[in-house]
């Protein structure tokens, strides 16, 4: 890398920290449990909007995998998702009515809570639609790969984002509240995905799946990125420089091995393609709040009134990491 390069990145990674030091003015804090947090705990940061139908396996999933504390921004939610949360002892939750583009898609907001609780945690960046999966997941809970990679002097850990979709029109995939949402949604694509690396910030662009077939098939290119960086042991001098995609400094973007060996690396199990969807699209292209004047949730709402069928006969039906793995969609690594 350059030292021009370098310098460059220095300069946006000081941009990003002021611009998250300026949009704490936008949160009011609702409920804080932060005493709470003891030094080893594992944190997950997110934000929101509408999403109490979920919340409940949300939270039960991660508290099983060991997470001691949640740290949630609700953005202006009227479902009465801040309700719900305020009334849990492992949440601190902060709301906002601003613009979530305008704190670059809640990454401003998220960036500052971490900068303030995050430092010297093990901190989870995810959705409330996102569910990590890892190495071993099913006999060893987080804290144990956490110990690893801090025993192997690794600060970041990768999970690619996998879309899991019903068999069938997705209005019938019916969703109840505290169901596991992959009982609805248990398909994903075993392939179909393209591979490349950003020289400047050194992570790797992934696409392809289930959405660029399906929404963005006459334009792949312009199709949502799947490659996440969401576990972190955070510095109050780290950034999220693009959602979870990619962060400063740009060392902790470096996830995979380029001399062929395998890093570990896990998935996240993306249950968006529920009975929510098609109305949260039409809400979502309403407000313009998502990246590119929300050309994404265009795409979706387009083609959602035909209610396609996203499954195909190269669908996969997720069964565990372990298939994932034997897939070439994770890796253990040198884990064992």
């Amino acid at each position: 890398m350059s030292i021009r390069t370098s310098y460059k990145l220095r300069l946006m990674r000081k941009r990003w920290r002021i611009r998250a030091f300026r949009k704490r003015r936008e949160l009011k804090q609702i409920v804080n449990n932060t005493a709470k947090i003891k030094p080893d705990d594992i944190l997950v940061f997110s934000t929101l909007r509408n999403e109490r139908r979920r919340l409940p396996f949300f939270l039960k999933y991660y508290r099983d995998l060991g997470v001691k504390h949640f740290i949630i921004v609700d953005n202006n939610s009227n479902d009465g998702s801040a309700e719900y949360l305020m009334e849990q002892p492992d949440v601190s939750l902060w709301w906002s009515k601003a613009s979530y583009k305008r704190a670059r898609f809640g990454v401003d907001w998220l960036n500052w809570l971490q900068m303030r609780h995050g430092h010297n945690h093990w901190t989870l960046t995810v959705d409330v639609d996102e569910f990590f999966v890892y190495p071993f997941c099913d006999t060893r809970p987080l804290n144990a790969l956490t110990d690893w990679l801090d025993a192997s002097s690794i600060r970041s850990f990768s999970a690619m984002l996998l879309d899991m979709y019903p068999k069938g029109s997705i209005d019938d995939a019916v969703y109840h509240e505290g169901q596991n949402p992959i009982e609805v949604a248990p398909w994903f694509d075993s392939a179909n995905y393209s591979f490349k690396k950003n020289k400047e910030i050194g992570n790797l662009w992934i696409q392809g799946g289930p959405r660029a077939r399906m929404f963005f098939a006459d334009k792949p290119e312009r199709a949502p990125a799947l490659n996440k960086i969401p576990l972190v042991k955070w510095n109050r001098n780290y950034v999220y420089a693009s959602s979870t995609h990619m962060l400063l400094p740009r060392g902790l973007n470096q996830v995979y091995d380029e001399w062929g060996g395998e890093k570990a690396s896990g998935c996240l199990l993306h249950a968006k393609f529920l009975d929510t969807f098609t109305e949260k699209s039409h809400e979502e292209l309403a407000r313009k709040q998502h990246y590119a004047n929300s050309h994404e949730y265009k795409a979706y709402y387009t083609t959602l009134k035909e209610k396609p069928d996203i499954w195909c006969k190269w669908s996969e039906k997720y069964i565990n990491w372990r298939q994932l793995e034997i897939l070439g969609l994770m890796s253990k690594g040198n884990w064992a």
